[in-house]
């Protein structure tokens, strides 16, 4: 039961995610937006989801990681019901981004908690479990999101999300209390790092925005560089930092940052393009369209088991080389398939399978990697860690949103296995871990009664 909360949790977190991808188009043309707007309902969630990343991770080691998750999908409640009844765009758009800020805490306080509940030897397994839940959410979001867009509308959506993140929030009861840990928060690293994130993702998810100057965008991302470095310096100097930057760059905990910051990458690009040019180029509906990509990750959550296993007998290093590589190549082939204009449906579903594949070798293992590091034992490098990943989700709805309404799929996908290869050569960086484990946190656990 602790297990089907955490991971049910997973899978209310990924389902608001990537829901209302199919039905953009019914959400644009009802509120007569353009598609680069459109975009914003998918990549606010994200940005404000990753940029909280870090804090919620704190939060949730200094107040409980019980309690912060029961909050957090109680915030999300109430932004689901706003949300389907959003009177514009522009709303729709705000109470995503709650939604975001809401499902941030989702990712770390759910890795945390597994760390800390199940042994060490059963890590990579666990991992599997959360690699399969959120390839469950990412399975059954596309097709739900667009046959409920096709018969009640795109706001029938989020009537349905409401009941299944009340029914996560009865079974969250049975988790185990942790009664968290006091420790104070280092402010300035903390508003250093938020800001950071915050200004270089934002600058990231407006880029397609054509009213927004340029110069706003190159002074935002400069801002947010600094903001990092002012994060690194003022941790350095501190006694007790949030985090301390020499752990976010252990061999084990980037490499593994890296790779899941590629793969989310990819996987957003493949996620929102595939279904505009389903939609717009070949001109089907947007439940056979849902259907269609319900391939990926339904790939993803059958393979995640099998992908923890087969870390734990070979190296979660071996096997996250080999999904990046696989990775690469799929989005090629997709580039080339959309590139022409191809219009079979079994050769697309089949590329989408491979993409799939792909993902799910890289999501398990570097999320093992990232939770057997030393920063691995803060819920702040957790934080930090699904920071890297749904920051690449930011950044892939971006490049989708400025590559393609120009055509050049070859570009677009391209770009993106250029970026799966970097991620590659740096999981060669640095010499191997002499150990491959890392003790968990210890917390103080009782059951609830």
């Amino acid at each position: 039961m602790v297990l089907a909360a955490l991971l049910g949790a997973t899978v209310i977190g990924t389902l608001s995610n990537n829901i209302l991808n199919v039905p953009l188009r019914d959400i644009t043309t009802e509120f007569h937006a353009s598609l680069s707007a459109g975009v914003l309902v998918v990549s606010s969630f994200v940005l404000v989801l990753a940029a909280g990343m870090a804090l919620s991770g704190w939060v949730g080691d200094r107040f409980g990681r019980r309690r912060t998750l029961q909050i957090a999908l109680g915030l999300m409640l109430v932004a689901q019901i706003a949300a389907a009844a959003a009177p514009s765009l522009a709303v729709l758009v705000a109470l995503r981004a709650v939604q975001g800020l809401a499902c941030s805490a989702i990712p770390p306080c759910v890795m945390g908690m597994l760390a800390d509940i199940y042994p060490a030897r059963y890590r990579s397994r666990m991992m599997g479990a959360w690699a399969a839940a959120n390839g469950t959410g990412q399975a059954v979001g596309p097709p739900i999101g667009g046959l409920l867009a096709q018969v009640w509308g795109w706001r029938s959506i989020f009537w349905m999300l409401a009941p299944l993140t009340v029914i996560v929030m009865l079974a969250g009861r049975g988790l185990p209390r942790d009664a968290g840990r006091s420790r104070p928060l280092h402010w300035p690293g903390a508003l250093s790092l938020t800001a950071g994130a915050t200004l270089m993702m934002t600058a990231v998810t407006v880029v397609p925005q054509r009213e927004v100057p340029r110069w706003v965008v190159v002074a935002g991302g400069v801002a947010g560089v600094a903001c990092i470095v002012v994060f690194v310096l003022v941790s350095r100097r501190s006694e007790r930092p949030m985090i301390k930057p020499r752990l976010l760059v252990e061999v084990r905990f980037m490499r593994s940052a890296v790779a899941t910051f590629a793969q989310m990458v990819a996987l957003l690009t493949v996620l929102i393009a595939v279904p505009l040019y389903v939609t717009g180029t070949l001109g089907r509906s947007t439940g056979t369209t849902g259907f269609l990509v319900f391939a990926l990750p339904a790939a993803m959550a059958l393979l995640a088991p099998a992908v923890g296993s087969l870390a734990d007998r070979i190296g979660p290093r071996v096997v996250m080389r080999s999904g990046l590589a696989v990775l690469s190549i799929a989005c090629v082939a997709l580039g080339w398939f959309t590139d022409a204009g191809a219009r079979s449906l079994a050769g697309l579903c089949a590329l989408l399978v491979l993409v799939g594949i792909g993902v799910a070798l890289v999501q398990t293992p570097s999320a093992t990697g990232a939770t057997r590091s030393p920063a691995g034992r803060t819920g702040t490098a957790l934080g930090v860690f699904n920071m890297m990943r749904f920051g690449g989700g930011a950044f892939g709805a971006a490049w989708v949103a400025v590559v393609y309404p120009h055509g050049t799929l070859m570009v677009l996908f391209g770009g993106a296995s250029l970026l799966l290869l970097v991620a590659l050569a740096v999981s060669f960086a640095g010499s191997d871990p002499a150990r491959d484990d890392v003790p968990a946190t210890v917390t103080t656990v009782q059951r609830a009664h």
